[in-house]
């Protein structure tokens, strides 16, 4: 099969992440097409009951991380599988399905390369990889390089990524009616409106923190004083120590109502990737790209976290954003470039050629 009707197939096989039944079907149907082209089969392991796919070297020296769950509900993203030009559209084609089938194409020519890469592709990446971090960790350890075939940016590889934490907070009042007797109530929305508000202090330029108030919901009808509100609370920043920070100020967050009290689950979800962690390999990316012809790539730091957290956290060296070019992650514009296909496969088979042979 070519590569688009191999891209065509895993974009059509709809595999949100919270449909485990999905995420085991394109699993199994990623299994089929690595096998198919590659010298030895891949295999499906199961970590808290998710799958992952493995391929390759049991002792890798470059860890090649993918993940092939989704954010798109099934039939959310219509149509699944559209060709404009050179555009091709579908839920989960750029974050990160295109960039998962690349390194397949590109591990294809380079003879003798499972003795010296694996490939990991998870499902549960969307999620905040709950049940495969350990396992990543763990296989990431003692890899010489790890490349991650997350989407680009604009055809930039990513050298830095924020960390992430996540956390939930919920205000526990007293219910009365807000008419008749109002002052018998604590008020939950009132107290979790202040903590919203308060979140703002927290932030930190400098380190790039972000302290982001998201879902709320409080009350449970309009005349009655709300016994219970949530907050939702999402913290990026590229440094952990900030991370931590913030974690600890959160923790002792304290309700203003000397009756009210405060929940607080969640925590630091993905420790940052530093700039440090990429620099060797970024560079030596780019005297291959230009060693091929091909135009300097350039770099990029971003927000958004992946499994590359991870890898860089138990100190490999680790490079994001080899996967496709395109745009609209998480978007309805969610898209590939069909012509930007064959250069990323060609740069990565000559990256993991020199990348394997020293």
């Amino acid at each position: 099969m070519t590569f688009l009707a191999n891209l065509q197939a895993l974009v059509e096989c709809e595999s949100p992440s919270e449909d485990l039944s999905a995420c085991h079907k394109v699993i199994e149907l990623a299994q089929e097409i690595t096998s198919a082209h590659l010298e030895v089969p891949a295999t499906i392991h199961s970590e808290a009951g998710r799958p992952i796919l493995w391929w390759g070297s049991k002792t890798p020296k470059v860890l090649v991380l993918a993940h092939l769950d989704t954010v798109w509900p099934i039939g959310s993203f219509t149509p699944t599988w559209l060709i404009e030009g050179d555009v091709l559209r579908g839920p989960g084609v750029f974050d990160m399905k295109a960039g998962f089938l690349q390194v397949i194409y590109a591990l294809k020519d380079i003879p003798g390369v499972q003795a010296d890469v694996a490939i990991l592709a998870t499902t549960d990446e969307e999620l905040g990889s709950q049940s495969s971090r350990e396992f990543i960790k763990s296989a990431s350890r003692n890899a010489q390089a790890v490349l991650v075939v997350e989407s680009s940016l604009a055809g930039k590889v990513k050298t830095a990524r924020k960390g992430t934490a996540m956390y939930r907070i919920t205000a526990i009042g007293r219910a009365a009616h807000a008419g008749l007797e109002p002052e018998k109530g604590i008020n939950a929305t009132t107290e979790i409106a202040r903590l919203a508000l308060k979140m703002a202090e927290l932030e930190n330029v400098e380190c790039g923190t972000t302290v982001t108030p998201t879902m709320m919901s409080s009350g449970t009808s309009t005349n009655t004083v709300p016994a219970a509100a949530t907050l939702d609370i999402d913290i990026r920043s590229f440094v952990e120590s900030d991370l931590v920070r913030v974690d600890q100020a959160i923790r002792t967050l304290q309700a203003s109502h000397p009756e009210a009290r405060l929940e607080i689950s969640g925590g630091i979800n993905r420790p940052p990737m530093e700039y440090k962690s990429a620099q060797a390999l970024y560079e030596k990316l780019e005297k291959v790209a230009a060693e091929i012809g091909l135009e300097p790539i350039g770099h990029a730091a971003v927000g958004g976290a992946s499994d590359g957290n991870f890898s860089a956290s138990v100190g490999t060296p680790t490079l994001d954003g080899l996967g496709a070019v395109g745009g609209g992650a998480h978007a309805r514009d969610e898209h590939i470039l069909i012509s930007s296909i064959q250069n990323r496969i060609t740069l990565l088979t000559a990256f993991i050629k020199e990348l394997i042979r020293v």
